[in-house]
């Protein structure tokens, strides 16, 4: 097994890159990142005449993520050192392989495997999004693209039952096992959902709504995103309504959400077209009055509310 003292990442990282072209798996030993703990990345600490670099276990996962690959409990080796061992997901264990528009999202699709709500990285700025349009003042809420409704369940669970129930929330998706599945899991009367294409809205008489949310829809093949982001400001959002938009900046892929949107004809993570979707929506709804927050990571949330009605917390 190699051992890393005080070797500087970049040779570690080609020294990785190489190995994992040979082998699913890899080992290395590194110094205990519990005894550097509050260190920076690169600090010099020299233990028993053997001068060592520091790196945190998140340093030692970024560097996972970045090789695709998930990070193994390590192990200690010795008093200072512990093992750390990569091992290589699966790219094509992954639901953006499939063609499929139904079966892409249904019910015994790969997707249907994810759970968004348990990634503390999509959790976090989701909730502080609902916290910050006041989900609980909210009378009626549009999703687009629900799926099997777990934006719902979020919503459910931060507010109390006398709160919850005071809500219309209506749900559309193309898919008709998801809307089924959602259908059973919110049985309490105030939740309505659709099998519907949502580009053509205007022929469900659906209304205006207080909040609306569409998370990793918006950018969807087949979708048309300008005309339809303009679409729901101007005709199905109350005067004093609020946005909730989230931007995928990530991939799904062997049980793992790996940071960075993939593009078309790129091998890597590159944005451009995020980018330039959320500053269009940035820009057109500060046009209209809107107060405009961009938070998030793996998944950049856009939460819209109107300036002197609402205030962001």
């Amino acid at each position: 097994m190699k051992l890393f003292t005080n070797e500087p990442m970049n040779e570690i990282l080609s020294w990785a890159n190489a190995t994992l072209k040979e082998s699913n798996t890899l080992s290395f030993e590194v110094l205990n990142p519990d005894i550097g703990r509050g260190s920076y990345a690169g600090k010099a600490i020299t233990l028993e005449g053997t001068a060592y670099t520091y790196r945190s276990y998140k340093a030692w996962s970024d560097l996972g993520e970045i090789l695709f690959c998930r990070m193994l409990t390590p192990k200690s080796v010795c008093e200072h050192t512990v093992q750390i061992t990569y091992e290589k997901l699966d790219l094509n264990d992954s639901f953006h392989h499939s063609d499929a528009k139904e079966e892409k999202y249904g019910t015994t699709s790969r997707f249907s495997a994810i759970h968004k709500n348990e990634e503390p990285a999509f959790l976090s700025p989701y909730l502080r999004a609902l916290r910050s349009v006041r989900v609980g003042e909210r009378k009626r809420i549009l999703n687009l693209g629900i799926n099997t409704g777990d934006e719902f369940d979020l919503i459910r669970q931060m507010l109390s039952h006398e709160e919850y129930r005071t809500i219309e929330l209506v749900g559309i998706d193309h898919s008709t096992s998801a809307i089924e599945h959602a259908r059973e899991r919110f049985n309490e009367g105030n939740a309505t959902f659709y099998v519907h294409d949502i580009n053509e809205l205007a022929s469900m008489n659906l209304g205006r709504f207080d909040l609306i949310i569409t998370i990793g829809t918006l950018q969807s093949p087949g979708i048309e995103f300008k005309p339809l982001f303009m679409k729901l400001v101007q005709e199905y959002l109350t005067h004093d309504g609020a946005l909730i938009l989230g931007f995928p900046n990530c991939r799904w892929m062997g049980g793992e959400m790996i940071y960075g949107a993939k593009a078309p004809n790129y091998p890597y993570s590159e944005m451009t077209l995020l980018y330039k979707d959320v500053y269009y929506c940035k820009k057109y709804l500060q046009q209209k009055k809107f107060r405009v927050t961009l938070t998030g990571k793996d998944y950049v949330f856009l939460t819209a509310t109107r300036i002197n009605l609402m205030s962001c917390d």
